[in-house]
């Protein structure tokens, strides 16, 4: 499928259907954009000729798939990427730190990683992270309240946020959906980006851990605190577009490879 922009307009039609799920009415846009409802059926059309967007009664639908796998299906997708990032991860966090831990599945993989570490002062809204950790080492687990959602046992609404919102943490770890060169880093939920943002808030560094397998694919939100985001783990040098996104908010690349091994910027740093 052809998603190539021919004007701005385009972009930010589109940009309103990811951030919004994938379906719209063409009223709700054209009020968002502040436009006739002429000017976004027109550009509807356009984009629905290249096969990027369809009309339904009333609105329109955004083609391809927005919605994010299972839990379990992505605890296995990548699991041998997903393992050697989350030591990478591991390796930045020592004993006794204060950090949050977001509910995706390469951040499960993290708590996995830290089984090993003492006295950590652990913030989710994760029950795997939580059970995880909870319980060992004479670690302290907050979980964030609220009903657990049934197909990622995620906690999200006003409790969640509120506890969230009452803790500091010297360090948060975020996965996300996607890694785009337009929009950066996006999230498949926008309960995920609300509980991120005010985590991101409360952290004094941030971490961002994906595959490459997201490089240049699309969610439904952007994550707008990208501009706090320090340090990008990843497992392949990113391409030219997200290296470009990425240098430009001052976002430190770390590549991971092997058993755990950083290479790229970390092992630089290592040597100086």
């Amino acid at each position: 499928m052809n998603q190539k922009t021919t004007n701005q307009r385009e972009e930010e039609i589109l940009r309103e259907l990811y951030r919004v799920g994938g379906s719209c009415r063409v009223s709700v846009l054209a009020e968002q954009l502040k436009v006739s409802n002429e000017t976004i059926r027109r550009n509807v059309k356009a984009l629905e000729e290249r096969d990027i967007v369809r009309k339904v009664h009333g609105g329109v639908h955004l083609n391809g798939d927005v919605n994010e796998l299972p839990f379990e299906n992505r605890l296995s997708t990548q699991a041998d990427v997903k393992e050697v990032l989350a030591c990478g991860v591991a390796e930045t966090i020592s004993d006794g730190d204060s950090v949050f831990l977001d509910i995706g599945s390469t951040t499960a993989y993290v708590a996995l990683a830290l089984r090993n570490h003492r006295n950590l002062f652990v913030v989710t809204n994760s029950v795997f992270v939580a059970s995880t950790l909870a319980m060992r080492n004479n670690n302290r687990v907050f979980l964030a309240g609220g009903e657990l959602r049934a197909h990622d046992g995620g906690a999200f609404g006003a409790e969640a946020l509120d506890l969230v919102r009452r803790l500091n943490f010297q360090l948060a770890v975020f996965s996300v959906g996607a890694v785009n060169s337009e929009l950066g880093f996006m999230l498949h939920d926008l309960e995920e980006a609300n509980i991120a943002r005010i985590a991101a808030d409360n952290a004094q560094v941030r971490i961002v851990v994906a595959d490459s397998g997201k490089f240049n694919k699309r969610a439904p939100v952007s994550f707008d605190k990208m501009s706090m985001i320090d340090v990008f783990f990843t497992d392949s040098n990113p391409p030219e577009g997200i290296k470009a996104i990425l240098e430009k908010h001052e976002i430190e690349t770390v590549v991971v490879k092997g058993e755990g091994r950083l290479v790229g910027q970390a092992e630089a740093s290592a040597n100086n």
